[in-house]
């Protein structure tokens, strides 16, 4: 029977509520032996004086810590809020069940040993999530560490947690699939001074999956960032809605997603298939729909830290404040390597500038202060004004030397002072460039309270800033729109080359001009008719390597070297391919040599279609010089995603040679990203070679090879 989708996203809040904040609970395993999971977790419940109803459920035991036992799940209350299973695999899905028939509200599992072991896993993890089905069950885990409710003070966990005063807005919810990241990420967190407001370990997510918990604290008023280790989606296009309606509402997705290695995923460039692994689809997905996209722990917890305290973006580039003449060197280099931009000061300020510093000290961004701030402290006062006011220029960093008490106590006062009576809503970062120095406490506290997050290090610092003024950019949003153009037929399997480009033309792809031929006298018809030179290809599903069987004939200059063409295609397709049938031999003008790209398309089960673009030949596989694009972009960001590619610069003209008609190539990826919108029945789709011509002179597709799903092109959507 089909449930209806409203009471679903109903029923999915109430289990949630019941998880999140139990008004009532069961230890199932209650324990006193140090060290044992139910133990921990008593520990933690009776610490910050859990006022509700608390039941422990434990055969062996009539008394835990001076508490009353219950023997059984089947003597519990009905309508317990949360279970908690803290017992052993083999007693889980029993328990499960029999939590199920007293109207229990959601249950934690933290025992491993489920769909990550094996097939007798995966059907006992099966068996829990049918149970969350049936009966409107939040399940977290199984295979998780619990959660901590940080607002109420409520650590469900067996992880010993000290919680103090309850989390107050802003602060930062951590939702990870691995437990042991979630506990590390709250340690760093708080070691930032960072608030949390949940820390949720999903586990397995055998029925509550990462998209679940974001959709019910999304609007929760104390979380503003959200930070999230995945290592698989399960829901990925609910995610991207998600990230858009965080958007919306100001707040900020962070993602660590293991997978970009070699060794962690499989990804290659082929002519029709795996064009690229799924983390490269995943990242450009959710970078599109605004998710800060992070590569460590580390730049995790100084992005939040970052956007906790400065929720407003940063636009536009960055001042650096240093007193090293050589970090300002190194920190010229780290930006550029990292993509943050450094503007210079504009003329008015660079005089201006001067009228208030010693003379040997040259305005510059980075500013190099040198140590004259020791003996002149209002020169961070004098200074700061001209960056601050400066539009060029969305966000400054204090990069300062601190050595030892005596020097905190000369540098911190005024440059708290400064901030202070300058109070920009621009974003101020204080790093400090020796770590390891004794920075006071209360120093690093009063930055905070003024918005300005402290980072032990300039580098921690930059490649935070970095991150989030990337996210801080102008998107483009993709847009779907209503297609003019036809639906594909009922096609399946391999589209040999003709007939897809009978398609592209239909979209407005501009190929060679040609036809099909069954015959050599067609063929030579065909040659009078559009003119020589042309060439010969091919054409059969099972052939979408025809080169690799003889069957392309290039550089067919007249109607006798047409007839020796044909005759030479059969004979090497004979001794390739005994027995191919061929659809007959594509007949179509020689194209004449331009800059070589190749358009890729892919529907992703996961993440929906996706483009892939890069120069052709070998450069994209030997540099993995490609680019990922979202189907629904204007040509104009589909220009700038070319102009960004490695080999960019034949682009644009290289030694001599005139720049090649982006915009048309762009046009190209634009219309392939509009036919792959209105078929899902398109698996993948190949352009190899693009040729694009000087600017003005166009581009064209000169091969072509489509993979139609299996199903029909109404049971593909």
């Amino acid at each position: 029977m089909n449930r209806n989708p409203v009471n679903e996203a109903t029923d999915e809040r109430s289990s949630l509520r019941r998880l999140l904040s139990p008004r009532s609970i069961a230890l199932v395993g209650a324990s006193e032996t140090p060290g044992a999971l139910g133990e921990s977790v008593l520990s933690n419940i009776e610490e910050v004086g859990f006022a509700g109803d608390l039941y422990l459920v434990n055969p062996k035991r009539a008394v835990v810590r001076g508490r009353a036992c219950i023997a059984s799940v089947e003597a519990l209350p009905p309508g317990i809020d949360c279970a908690i299973l803290a017992i052993p695999k083999s007693g889980v899905v029993d328990a499960a069940e029999a939590c199920a028939r007293r109207d229990v509200g959601s249950l934690i599992v933290f025992s491993a040993g489920f769909a990550e072991s094996g097939a007798a896993g995966r059907a006992a993890e099966g068996r829990l999530a049918a149970i969350a089905r049936e009966h409107c069950i939040a399940i977290e885990g199984p295979n998780c560490l619990g959660l901590v409710n940080y607002i109420d003070r409520l650590p469900l966990t067996f992880i010993r947690t000290a919680i103090g005063e309850p989390a107050r807005a802003p602060a930062v919810a951590v939702l990870s699939q691995s437990g042991a990241l979630a506990a590390v990420l709250g340690v760093n967190l708080r070691h930032h001074g960072v608030r949390i407001s949940y820390s949720i370990s999903t586990g397995n997510e055998a029925a509550c999956g990462m998209e679940a918990f974001l959709d019910y604290l999304l609007e929760d008023e104390h979380t503003q960032v959200f930070v999230m280790v995945v290592e698989q989606f399960r829901q990925p296009r609910r995610f991207l809605d998600l990230a858009a309606r965080a958007h919306v509402l100001g707040k900020f997705f962070v993602l660590l997603h293991p997978g970009s290695s070699a060794a962690a995923r499989s990804s290659a460039i082929t002519h029709t298939g795996a064009m690229t692994g799924d983390y490269q689809v995943m990242r450009a997905k959710v970078m599109q729909a605004g998710v800060v996209v992070v590569d460590t722990l580390e730049e995790l917890v100084d992005v939040a830290q970052l956007l906790i305290h400065r929720p407003v973006l940063p636009q536009g580039g960055a001042a650096v404040f240093t007193e090293s003449g050589a970090f300002k060197g190194l920190a010229l280099d780290l930006c550029e390597r990292i993509g943050l931009h450094l503007p210079n000061l504009s003329a008015s300020a660079s005089n201006a500038l001067k009228e208030v510093l010693p003379e040997f000290i040259v305005p510059t961004n980075p500013m190099d202060l040198t140590a004259q701030a020791l003996v002149d402290p209002g020169l961070y006062r004098r200074t700061l004004p001209f960056f601050l006011g400066e539009d060029r220029f969305g966000s400054v960093v204090l990069v300062i030397i601190l050595t030892d008490a005596a020097t905190c106590e000369l540098k911190f006062p005024p440059i708290l002072d400064a901030i202070r009576s300058l109070s920009t809503t621009k974003p101020v970062i204080f790093a400090a460039l020796d770590e390891g120095a004794p920075a006071p406490a209360q120093y690093v506290e009063d930055l905070r309270n003024l918005g300005v997050p402290f980072y032990p290090s300039p580098e921690r610092a930059l490649r935070a800033l970095a991150r989030v003024t990337q996210a801080a950019a102008p998107r483009v949003v993709p847009v779907e729109r209503p297609t003019l153009h036809p639906a594909l037929p009922a096609f399946r399997g391999n589209i040999p080359e003709w007939r897809c480009k009978q398609v592209l033309a239909e979209y407005g792809i501009p190929v060679p001009e040609g036809a099909l031929a069954q015959t050599r006298d067609e063929a030579n018809a065909i040659a009078a008719r559009i003119g020589f030179p042309v060439v010969l290809k091919a054409q059969s599903p099972a052939l979408p390597h025809k080169s690799d069987a003889g069957g392309v004939v290039l550089g067919i200059a007249d109607a006798d070297a047409l007839t020796a063409g044909w005759e030479q295609l059969q004979r090497d397709l004979s001794r390739a391919r005994s027995g191919l049938n061929l659809d007959g031999v594509l007949v179509e003008q020689a194209a004449r040599p331009g800059i070589e790209l190749f358009a890729g398309a892919r529907n992703d089960p996961q993440w929906g279609p996706v483009l892939l673009v890069g120069f052709g030949g070998v450069l994209a596989e030997a540099l993995h010089d490609v680019r990922i694009i979202v189907p629904g972009l204007p040509v104009e960001a589909i220009e700038m995603g070319l102009l960004k590619l490695q080999c960019a610069p034949l682009l644009r003209g290289f030694r001599g040679s005139q720049p090649a008609d982006v915009r048309a190539a762009g046009q190209i990826v634009f219309a392939l990203g509009e036919l792959m919108l209105a078929n899902p029945s398109i698996r993948e789709i190949d352009l190899n070679p693009i040729v694009a011509y000087p600017d003005g002179s166009g581009a064209m597709v000169l091969d072509a090879f489509m993979v139609m799903s299996d199903a029909s092109p109404a049971e593909a959507s």
